[in-house]
């Protein structure tokens, strides 16, 4: 196994720039079929020049989420042992974020777990630390959506939130990272440096994950506001109705970036009576504007992270990665 990553870390390093182009040629290519599907109803829409600023207003919410969700992945290496930069980890989830569009929808989450291994961190705590960031970004897509899902689906998505929460709990994780490689030979211990160390439970990286949901969320009700006005009592109703259309693009298999799938369920759930309140709907011509002015916000802030993270990237940062241990220096110890 050690040498199957050795070889495979090698291939990486010597293709690893032509790759990087592949992955941005074809992200470039699935974002502009977005934008191009959505102009339509985009040009349609009667928007005053104040309302410009609120839209610019919406594209630095949305990419101050981003660089937050970065963070928070930094976070997440540091509970795990690897003492990165969280600059270092804003930059590469930055860059890498703009990857989900492809159809696999996990070309974003390999490309995080090899800049990691890149700059020596393990291959178990890198890749774990990608599992647990999707996980606890489920986990808070799930809390603030609560309020939009329909009472015969909220026990599911309870219990859902529930098993979610024991995964990432210490004890059991470590019997979970058993199936994860950490590059020890067979029928020999891992080495110190290759542990995956994980001493309390990620409540940070939880709250942080919530707080990402929320500011993205309010980046999409800075939008809405553009096109209608908001009633400020209806705030947490609209962040998790635009949450449940998130989570569900999030967590649907093959769907890159979500894209169909949270502008279904965000329109459909705004102009569905009963669901804002019993007397308040939005036309669907309206949602349906909203959530198409939104796609465009967010693509515009995501093709910003990466190119502003990528020009960053110029100057490296000390990332300060976890050494490898000789096994002469571990033995003496």
């Amino acid at each position: 196994m050690q040498n199957f990553w050795g070889g495979l870390k090698q291939k990486w390093s010597r293709y690893k720039r032509w790759v990087y182009l592949f992955i941005m040629a074809a992200a470039l290519a699935f974002l502009g079929k977005t934008l191009h599907s959505h102009w339509q109803g985009i040009a349609s829409i009667q928007i005053t020049p104040p309302a410009w600023a609120s839209l610019v207003f919406a594209t630095g919410i949305t990419l101050l989420a981003f660089v937050w969700a970065g963070w928070i992945w930094g976070q997440i290496l540091q509970d795990l042992g690897q003492p990165v930069n969280k600059a270092w980890a804003a930059q590469i989830y930055l860059t890498t974020n703009i990857a989900k569009y492809l159809p696999s929808n996990v070309v974003h989450l390999y490309g995080r777990t090899l800049a990691a291994t890149d700059i020596g961190i393990p291959f178990g705590p890198a890749s774990l630390s990608v599992v647990l960031d999707t996980l606890l970004m489920a986990a808070s897509g799930v809390i603030v959506s609560l309020l939009s899902v329909p009472q015969q689906q909220q026990i599911f998505a309870v219990l859902g939130l529930i098993v979610i929460l024991l995964v990432v709990h210490p004890r059991i994780l470590q019997r979970l990272v058993k199936f994860v490689p950490q590059g020890s030979k067979k029928n020999q211990p891992a080495d110190a440096s290759d542990a995956i160390k994980l001493e309390r439970y990620p409540l940070r990286p939880l709250l942080g994950q919530i707080l990402f949901v929320l500011v993205r969320s309010l980046g999409f009700i800075v939008t809405l506001s553009v096109l209608t006005p908001i009633e400020p009592l209806l705030i947490p109703k609209y962040m998790s109705i635009y949450t449940l259309g998130w989570l569900l693009g999030f967590i649907i298999p093959g769907v890159p970036g979500g894209v169909g799938v949270l502008e279904l369920v965000t329109s459909t759930l705004l102009s569905q009576p009963g669901v804002l309140t019993s007397d308040q709907t939005l036309s669907v011509g309206l949602a349906l504007g909203a959530v198409g002015i939104h796609r465009l916000v967010n693509t515009i802030a995501e093709a910003l992270g990466a190119g502003l993270a990528t020009l960053d990237m110029r100057f490296p940062l000390q990332h300060r990665p976890r050494p490898s241990r000789k096994p002469t220096q571990t033995a003496s110890r």
